[in-house]
């Protein structure tokens, strides 16, 4: 009887330990950036895998929604897209861009492939030649801004100026002048407040005008 008692308080103890090692592992990788958990997802670590997902499915989800328009292939989208970043995160390369660019280009090409199987003509995603403002559709006093970092976008320097940018603020304007959404469908997709994603883009849009005008000075 004691024995079992003493076999018992062990068992109770090491999942003790074991739930708050993962706890700590957890926490540990929040605090990590995309990119080093993308390195460790190419070691085959499934809790940064876990990281990324929690912090980025959301997002996905919303680029699979404005592309297909249909929630449940858009979820079939969201859970490829997080196996292809398992199977294949080695082939991310930090210095040919951010991560969520590399996911979100993963995430939108799956959402097309599904849509056109559906023999449905796809919506319309943003080129690299258009000149309308993606942003948004209302006149906005950050226009001039808007403008002249979509002509700058053309240059590859812009890639590079896109890293020094906080995540969240880098975020808005990959989905934006990237994958074609608009504030409102940012604000849908990661679950923020409206007028959050309007100062993101904002801050966003004058610290990379900052960022290249620093660049080609220094250059």
């Amino acid at each position: 009887m004691s024995q079992n008692k003493n076999a018992s308080g062990a068992s109770m103890r090491i999942n003790i330990e074991r739930n708050v090692l993962r706890s700590n592992q957890e926490k540990a990788s929040q605090q990590l950036s995309d990119e080093i958990l993308a390195t460790q997802v190419a070691r085959g670590e499934s809790a940064a895998l876990e990281a990324l997902y929690e912090r980025h499915a959301s997002i996905v989800l919303g680029i699979a929604l404005k592309v297909i328009g249909d929630q449940s292939l858009a979820e079939d989208v969201l859970q490829e897209t997080f196996w292809r970043v398992w199977r294949g995160a080695s082939a991310f390369q930090p210095q040919r861009g951010s991560f969520t660019s590399w996911l979100f280009r993963i995430a939108r090409n799956l959402a097309i492939d599904a849509y056109r199987r559906r023999n449905v003509r796809p919506q319309t995603t943003f080129g690299a030649d258009d000149t309308e403002s993606i942003l948004d559709k209302t006149p906005d006093p950050d226009a001039n801004v808007a403008e002249q970092t979509q002509a700058l976008l053309k240059n590859q320097q812009v890639q590079k100026a896109l890293t020094s940018l906080p995540q969240v603020q880098r975020q808005v304007i990959e989905m934006a002048y990237f994958y074609g959404m608009t504030r409102r469908e940012i604000a849908e997709a990661t679950g923020e407040a409206l007028g959050t994603i309007h100062t993101r883009a904002r801050l966003g849009l004058q610290k990379l005008r900052e960022e290249l005008e620093r660049e080609e000075f220094e250059g």
